[in-house]
């Protein structure tokens, strides 16, 4: 694996692009210019790596376009040290990016092939997020409270298990909807236990399964 200047070059404007879209974070945009994204994805795509688009990674699954990568991640508001539930691992991108800003990941893949494929990867990139094979919608209840959760798939509800692992005054960001198109919430837990939920406009997202494959 090579991050070459030219790699190096297209991620700081694909930084950039991100930036003018309304990104506001410096350390999501560090932590973006750090992760080198062409190291998910299937040789034949590497030279889309660096455009603002979502690509197909195997099983179904894509790689979050950088920028809905960059928005669910600032609307979590991390702070170094925070324990972040990850529900959808995925390409393991996303988990790279909460490292990157000083987030102690737990992680949870359906899909056993993809969670296979991952462990590899990120071990490879010296990243070392705690990795689960399981049901999204059930979390890590074992592991919990979290100060963060992030659901980086489509839920058609907020799975009441996973609001039970958030710690007061904890944040999830978690798209809703069964439809093509989901809302962005973003919860946040209130010392008391209700709930404060503020709706953060419309993206796509694959659907959060929870059969095992």
């Amino acid at each position: 694996m090579k991050d070459t200047f030219k790699h190096k070059g297209l991620r700081k404007k694909l930084v950039e692009e991100v930036r003018n879209k309304g990104i506001k974070d410096e350390n999501v945009l560090s932590a973006l210019n750090n992760v080198p994204r062409h190291f998910f994805m299937d040789s034949s795509f590497l030279e889309f790596a660096y455009q603002d688009k979502p690509f197909p990674i195997g099983s179904g699954q894509t790689i979050s376009q950088p920028y809905t990568v960059a928005f669910q991640t600032e609307l979590l508001e991390v702070e170094k040290g925070n324990k972040v539930l990850e529900i959808g691992t995925g390409s393991g991108y996303q988990a790279c990016i909460l490292i990157e800003m000083g987030a102690r990941v737990y992680t949870v893949e359906r899909i056993k092939s993809l969670y296979n494929k991952t462990k590899v990867l990120l071990e490879q990139m010296n990243y070392f997020p705690k990795m689960f094979y399981g049901d999204g919608y059930k979390g890590l209840p074992a592991f919990a409270p979290y100060d963060r959760i992030l659901v980086t798939a489509a839920a058609p509800y907020v799975p009441e298990g996973l609001l039970k692992q958030l710690k007061p005054g904890g944040i999830m960001v978690i798209p809703v909807g069964a439809a093509d198109t989901q809302k962005m919430q973003k919860i946040i837990k209130l010392k008391d236990g209700s709930l404060d939920i503020n709706d953060c406009g419309y993206f796509r997202f694959v659907p959060l399964l929870n059969d095992r494959s």
